[in-house]
């Protein structure tokens, strides 16, 4: 794959991280510390001053409170500056940042492409670059994202990923065929980490052609949340109904999945299509 793009020292993702890292060693804090009243773990407070990590409102929220912030809003303006980038949708923040981070078991359904969690930074940056009227800096800024997204893979406490992907996907030519090629390896890959299982789906499945979806177990008895996609907009919800909804299409779309075994070898025999 090729390299990240060096991060912009002016963009207020990278401003947040500098500014928290000022303040925490003018505190003679350490990163532990910082983590413990921020609840979270020090390998995510490295990240948010690394950059690589998108702060959630209680992350700003609280360290607005700890560092006593001019007029107590500082890191909270500076995360809506981080909302407003063209980086990513307003509307798909609440999902990256408070629902897949601590989720027990994640399950999804693509019949159109390979889903962004797995995809590799060539494969993303093909298919961000077919956007409309798209600068090639909000396409670098949007594979970034999305590469870095997928460090959730690496949290300190694994979680299961299930995947189902229609058996078109793996044929639909995104990019050159050595695109194609590396992108099907990084799902062999991938599926050798035991939490993490992909199914292809027979494409004879119908009833999974009204979208693609997620699906988050969350902890403490925290009701399901969902991800639905659409063309312009996405949707996240818990509602009860919507949830039961998405559910039940689910396990519509898993009769039709082949064995993973199966789906392992299908992918392999089609990668081979593609050198």
């Amino acid at each position: 794959m090729g390299e990240v793009p060096p991060l912009d020292p002016g963009s207020p993702r990278v401003q947040f991280g500098a500014e928290m890292r000022r303040l925490r060693e003018a505190a003679q804090l350490s990163q532990s510390s910082v983590a413990a009243r921020l609840g979270c773990t020090q390998t995510q407070v490295s990240r948010l001053e690394g950059a690589s990590r998108t702060p959630s409102k209680s992350d700003a929220e609280r360290l607005d409170l700890l560092f006593k912030t001019a007029n107590g809003n500082a890191f909270t303006r500076l995360r809506e500056r981080i909302l407003a980038q063209p980086g990513g949708p307003i509307w798909f923040q609440s999902w990256v940042e408070e629902i897949e981070p601590t989720a027990l078991v994640l399950r999804s359904w693509d019949p159109l492409l390979i889903p962004g969690l797995l995809q590799t930074e060539s494969y993303a940056r093909h298919i961000f670059s077919q956007e409309p009227q798209m600068t090639a800096e909000e396409i670098e800024e949007r594979v970034q994202n999305r590469m870095q997204r997928q460090q959730i893979l690496d949290r300190d406490t694994p979680f299961s990923l299930l995947m189902l992907i229609d058996a078109g996907v793996l044929r639909r030519k995104v990019g050159e065929a050595k695109v194609m090629y590396e992108q099907l390896g990084h799902l062999l890959e991938i599926t050798q980490r035991p939490t993490v299982s992909i199914q292809i789906v027979s494409p004879e499945c119908l009833t999974g052609l009204m979208g693609a979806f997620m699906i988050a177990e969350l902890p403490h008895e925290q009701p399901d949340a969902v991800h639905v996609d659409s063309s312009d907009a996405g949707h996240v919800t818990t509602d009860r109904k919507s949830v039961t909804a998405i559910w039940k299409r689910y396990e519509m779309i898993r009769l039709w999945a082949y064995p993973e075994h199966m789906s392992l070898k299908m992918i392999e025999d089609v990668r081979q299509e593609w050198t």
